[in-house]
């Protein structure tokens, strides 16, 4: 086993440690430092020096950045081989995760802060955006790397410096990443550490950070919140999704089957913006149910390490239980299997492709975020019934609607309560659409130059060669 090290004031730290576990064996496979309550204080302090000279260098915050985006290209192999290892994706998926993160810290070095000109009859100010101070940053398992970057490079392009706490399930290619920046970075700009709990609480309610971003699930994000908000805080949160997709009654199941069921099973359905829930129209119900099922019976599970492999392992021993609980909770309440159903006998946390028919709003499957490879469809009569249904949750992600006549589709998108809308794709960027051959959604880091048969209902604002999409 390797040993891993926090990064703090610019030095690898180690200390006490916590086994990681590869969900594909069940076995620990590494172990990570344990930070203690001092020296969470002595990251939160070397954030803390560094943020004066940080926050007032601009042009060498681009540089820096720059530089960071090229070190995290190079190390593609390595970042990629411990997110497989800890987080259980294919190579492929990890590798597609930290090439993004490297676009994204290579966007934030190419973005400008304009300043702003506000003018009335009388007078002429001008607004200026200024860094915070201290961030705490916790991202999510799913996504380690990806997710890290997302917050570390916004906030260090704005001038404040970081402490960053991966998950305890995940840690490992983030405390490498960290090790990487470190030899880039200015000392305590950013600082990684790791641990179980409770290190995620000291470090929200730490007495320094000026600002708390977290990704997580909706429970621990409301904690985060409360705490945040009593010191007075600034807060972002990312709480997951559970996104539906509306397919009209004049599309084709097969014809859109493949890319629906990538948008609900890429990362083992370990994705904020991955399809959750299906409602199709009763005279498509039968051959979607069947397009969907037969894909997944044919899509190959096994070790993220493995070249033939598709799809992984669920990342962790109590996601996979809630998984099989859900799954036994619908299907005790009529659902069908039309494929999977159950946990596969095989070492590690893996539980087969699952699609479920006859089952219907009012089912914890459909109600809740499964985070996993289990997609409910269910059928619709009415359309205006689909509409109300689909914005029926209190999850507002993502949603897309599939219909060769992307007119309508658009139509039937604009009723749909989230932030990002998509035709004939769901949140990930433009492919090309299966009815059309157009591309049919615009994630950040495309352009929309050519394109006419294009539905876009939430658009980020782009600079330079654009920010990839993310999870």
């Amino acid at each position: 086993m390797a040993d891993y090290a926090m990064t703090i004031d610019g030095v690898q730290v180690g200390g006490a440690d916590f086994g990681v576990v590869n969900p594909a064996t069940a076995r620990v496979v590494a172990r990570a430092p344990a930070c203690t309550p001092e020296q969470l204080d002595r990251a939160m302090m070397a954030a803390a020096r560094a943020f004066p000279i940080w926050s007032r260098a601009d042009d060498v915050r681009r540089a820096v950045l720059g530089e960071a985006a090229a070190t995290v290209l190079a190390s593609v192999a390595e970042l990629a081989r411990l997110v497989t290892a800890e987080q259980g994706k294919t190579r492929s998926e990890a590798v597609a995760e930290v090439r993004a993160a490297s676009r994204w810290l290579r966007y934030y070095a190419g973005l400008d802060i304009p300043r702003q000109v506000v003018r009335d009859r009388r007078a002429v100010a001008e607004v200026l955006h200024r860094p915070l101070g201290v961030v705490a940053a916790i991202p999510a398992r799913n996504n380690p790397v990806g997710l890290a970057v997302e917050k570390i490079a916004p906030a260090l392009r704005a001038g404040n410096t970081m402490v960053l706490k991966p998950s305890p399930y995940t840690p490992l290619a983030t405390l490498e990443l960290g090790r990487l920046l470190s030899e880039v970075l200015p000392p305590g700009v950013l600082n990684v550490v790791s641990g179980p709990e409770p290190l995620g609480a000291q470090l929200v309610t730490h007495r320094t950070p000026r600002m708390v971003s977290f990704t997580g699930s909706t429970a621990t994000g409301r904690w985060v919140a409360t705490a945040a908000g009593a010191a007075l805080r600034r807060v972002t949160l990312e709480l997951g999704g559970n996104d539906p997709a509306i397919v009209l009654d004049d599309a084709d199941p097969e014809a859109i089957a493949d890319a629906l069921f990538w948008a609900a099973f890429a990362n083992n359905g370990q994705r904020c913006r991955a399809v959750k829930r299906v409602y199709v129209a009763r005279s498509r119900y039968r051959a979607m149910v069947e397009a969907l099922a037969a894909r997944a019976r044919a899509v190959r599970v096994g070790n993220g390490s493995q070249r033939t492999s598709q799809l992984g392992p669920v990342g962790t021993r109590p996601q996979l239980d809630r998984i099989a609980e859900l799954v036994r909770d619908a299907l005790a309440r009529g659902a069908v299997a039309a494929a999977g159903g159950t946990q596969l006998r095989r070492p590690g946390y893996f539980f087969a492709p699952t699609i479920l028919a006859g089952v219907s709003d009012g089912v914890r499957v459909v109600d809740e975020e499964q985070f996993g490879p289990v997609l409910p469809v269910i059928g619709y009569r009415d359309l205006d019934e689909a509409v109300r249904r689909a914005n029926g949750t209190g999850y507002r992600l993502a949603a897309s609607v599939w219909s060769p006549d992307s007119d309508r589709a658009a139509a039937v998108a604009a009723r749909l309560e989230a932030r990002r809308v998509a035709v004939n794709d769901h949140a990930g960027g433009i492919r090309p659409d299966p009815l059309s051959g157009h591309p049919a959604v615009l994630g950040p880091g495309n352009g929309l130059s050519g394109y006419t048969d294009l539905q876009v209902l939430s658009r980020p604002v782009r600079n330079g060669e654009g920010a990839p999409v993310s999870d």
